[in-house]
């Protein structure tokens, strides 16, 4: 992974989650702060001292109140948005925007196990959803990230599916290059 984390940037570093079950839906989270449109997949910051692959795992114990996944790909570059304007995020008086390492990871758990109760959560509410739905659920300034994501781990999701949404089967295809992390 990139050594430049925390390095000056005018982009807040940080981890993205596509978490997945085992029919290839992927959990968005309803923010408690009410933003419209309020869905997102799981992300946050990577701490001082801390590797991206550390984040991803305490993101989604913070986030999801469970450790129950499996660390499937990893996306290596840096993928950025910005934000519209500052009232759109406290954030935004310190950063353009945020930059996030991706990563696919499978959910072994049961659904009962996801709890949103964590002091540090972000979500009041979550779904499973279709890559399609989750790009069409996020807010617009996301969306070009999301689908990034989505076309980058598409044939790993439909590898995982037992049964492939028909919607899903919409997104363009990624680019050949394929790598995963070694952790």
């Amino acid at each position: 992974m990139s050594a430049d984390v925390h390095s000056p940037t005018d982009y807040r570093a940080g981890v993205g989650i596509v978490l997945c079950n085992a029919q290839g839906r992927i959990l968005i989270g309803k923010r408690r702060d009410r933003r419209d449109p309020p869905w997102q997949m799981p992300q946050g910051g990577v701490q001082e001292n801390e590797t991206p692959a550390q984040a991803v795992i305490r993101e989604i114990k913070e986030e999801l109140g469970t450790d129950r996944v499996t660390l499937i790909e990893f996306r290596p570059d840096w993928l950025t948005y910005d934000y519209p304007d500052a009232s759109t995020s406290r954030r935004a008086v310190n950063f353009k925007g945020q930059r996030h390492l991706w990563f696919l990871m499978r959910f072994d758990g049961r659904d009962d196990e996801i709890k949103l109760d964590s002091p540090h959560g972000e979500f009041d509410d979550w779904r499973w959803s279709t890559p399609a739905e989750v790009i069409e659920r996020v807010v617009d300034f996301k969306q070009p990230v999301y689908r990034q994501v989505m076309r980058y781990f598409a044939p790993t999701i439909s590898r995982m599916a037992l049964t492939l949404p028909a919607k899903a089967a919409k997104l363009p295809p990624r680019r050949p290059r394929q790598r995963r992390l070694a952790v």
